[in-house]
Formats: C-alpha cells, sequence, structure tokens
C-alpha cells in the first residue's frame, strides 16, 4: 500500500483525527440522549435543532474515520473507545428540562469544538488535508453552537 504520510506523520495525524472522532461519536449519543429526554417550553424546536446535530456529528464522524484509513491508520469508534478517550462530560440519566439541555448540549458542543480547533493546530504542517476535513467540521458545529445558545435566557 503506498502511504500518502510518511509514518512520524501518519501517527500525528492520526492521533488529533482519533481524539475528534470518539469526541463526535460521544458528541452524537448526547444529542441523542438530549433529544429523547426533552421536556419543557421549546420542546419542539430544540428537538428538532438535536436532529440536526446528531447529523452533522454522524456524518462528520464517518469522514473523519474515512481519512483515517485514507492516510493508513486505524479508527477505533467502539464504545470502549469513545467512552475511555471522550472529552465530553457524561450527560445526565433521566428527563432534563430544555434550558438544561440547551446549557449540556452547548457544553458539548463547546467541547467538542476545542478538540477540533487543537486537531487544526496539530495536523497543520503534516497533513494540510486532514486540516481542511476539521475546519470545515468547526464551522458547522460553531454554527450549531450559536443557534442553540441563542436559546438560553
Amino acid at each position: 500500500m503506498r502511504s500518502i504520510l510518511n509514518d512520524a506523520d501518519t501517527k500525528t495525524v492520526a492521533n488529533a483525527l482519533q481524539g475528534v472522532l470518539v469526541t463526535l461519536i460521544d458528541l452524537s449519543l448526547v444529542g441523542k440522549q438530549a433529544h429523547w429526554m426533552l421536556r419543557g417550553p421549546e420542546f419542539k424546536g430544540i428537538h428538532e435543532h438535536l436532529d440536526l446535530i446528531i447529523d452533522a456529528a454522524r456524518l462528520h464522524s464517518d469522514a473523519v474515520a474515512e481519512r483515517m484509513v485514507t492516510i493508513g491508520a486505524p479508527a477505533d469508534g467502539r464504545a470502549a473507545a469513545v467512552a475511555a478517550d471522550s472529552a465530553i462530560a457524561e450527560y445526565p440519566a433521566g428527563f432534563i428540562t430544555t434550558a438544561q439541555t440547551v446549557s449540556l448540549v452547548s457544553d458539548a458542543l463547546h467541547t467538542t469544538i476545542a478538540g477540533l480547533r487543537k486537531g487544526i493546530a496539530a495536523v497543520e504542517k503534516p497533513d494540510p488535508v486532514s486540516q481542511d476535513l476539521l475546519i470545515g467540521i468547526a464551522a458547522e458545529l460553531e454554527k450549531h453552537l450559536w443557534l442553540l445558545q441563542s436559546r438560553e435566557s
């Protein structure tokens, strides 16, 4: 198999992408839990926005995993890897008010974006293609964060 990057660059990029991958997977899981347990005012709008965030997280986690494989690195999206390595705080069990949901999901988005920005910096020199991918993901999630936070009082 022909390598796109040298071994050292592959390792650097793979480490950055793996951190993003598990956090995106966790974001989709947090979003789904929030989607199911949401209660209160503005239910429908928040419920529907959570679907958009979930869809984005799932789509982008697939793109990140495929990029890892493209550069010759294994992607690990197993539940154990996500539980061990995601930077997102554990989402509470049970029903959650809309106000709490907006705050908790905003925190999860903020954490995900911080990880993306760290990854963007890490892959800048060794792999501008991966950097471009991460920049696009960050831009979309930053917009979701803005829209969700606009619901906070």
